[in-house]
């Protein structure tokens, strides 16, 4: 009974649709891209004439300046921040050298994370642009200054383990609020890195019912929307019958605290006119599963020898 009600419970409370993109939407102008390149390098939006950032971020990549139109110069700069289709990205590089060396991934600043694989490779920081930088750490890393990139397949219903960031309070919430995650441990099919521990995710809250009297639980209508691969795309991921059946068999965190909304408090005078529903409220570090909604191809990073 209590397995059948925890089902049904699954079902009712959190409803997934899903929606993905290659790449966070940026806005197509040119202080759009720059911030977006900006923010992924310094870990926030510069101040300051455009041509003065856009020289910073060139001499900061490559320790030389562009040539082109301002335009030009920004897509450049964007491409080599978050695109993979020629050859892998600052952030896919930064990704599979993380995992290689500690097997953890931040998602703190290009900045930050070069000083810090430094740090531990060699006790210091190195001079020179982030291009000579990550190629010196990739020598060390993989023996070559090319990141070893594959391109798999990644089929639908591909189970993704994930944590909660942002807590989910049916008190607290409210339609079109932010919900943030990330992925609790690696995923790895094939002997190939997919997703790694600790890349982000991002859903959004649809709608949300407190609780009510007669036992009316709260619910809370969550799109959980996209989860970033190892290359820096963005997978759609949904709530299915894979994620629910796991998360009911292997009775996790987020599985337990659902159970409990079964329990009611007191029986009141008139029927149960005064029992109150529960609450939904999973704290930060929750874990539950979800699920890729349609097939991917994304780069991957082999895992054997790591």
């Amino acid at each position: 009974m209590i397995r059948k009600l925890f089902s049904v419970l699954i079902s009712a409370v959190f409803l997934f649709s899903s929606l993905g993109t290659a790449f966070a939407e940026v806005p197509n102008t040119a202080n759009g891209k720059l911030e977006a390149v900006e923010k992924a390098v310094y870990g926030a939006a510069q101040t300051g004439a455009i041509v003065e950032r856009i020289e910073r971020l060139e001499n900061d990549y490559e320790g030389t300046k562009g040539s082109g139109g301002m335009m030009d110069r920004i897509n450049t700069l964007y491409d080599t921040t978050f695109d993979n289709t020629n050859t892998p990205s600052i952030l896919t590089q930064l990704n599979a050298l993380e995992w290689t060396i500690s097997h953890d991934v931040s998602m703190d600043s290009v900045q930050s994370r070069v000083s810090k694989m430094e740090n531990v490779i060699n006790g210091k920081n190195s001079d020179g642009s982030f291009k000579s930088r990550i190629e010196s750490l990739a020598s060390f890393a993989f023996g070559s200054t090319t990141i070893p990139l594959t391109q798999v397949a990644v089929p639908a219903n591909t189970l993704v383990k994930v944590s909660l960031v942002t807590p989910i309070n049916a008190k607290n919430l409210k339609a079109g609020d932010i919900v943030k995650y990330q992925a609790a441990e690696d995923v790895i099919e094939n002997d190939m890195l997919i997703i790694t521990k600790g890349a982000p995710g991002e859903g959004v809250i649809k709608k949300v019912s407190q609780a009510k009297n007669f036992g009316r639980d709260a619910e809370i209508e969550i799109d959980f929307k996209d989860i970033e691969a190892v290359d820096g795309s963005l997978m759609a991921m949904t709530l299915g019958e894979e994620s629910k059946k796991n998360m009911e068999q292997l009775g996790m965190a987020a599985g337990a605290s659902l159970a409990g909304m079964i329990v009611l408090g007191p029986i009141g005078i008139i029927g149960g006119a005064f029992v109150k529903g529960k609450n939904i409220n999973l704290p930060e570090g929750t874990e539950l599963y979800i699920q890729t909604s349609s097939d991917n191809n994304v780069y991957a990073i082999p895992t054997t020898g790591n």
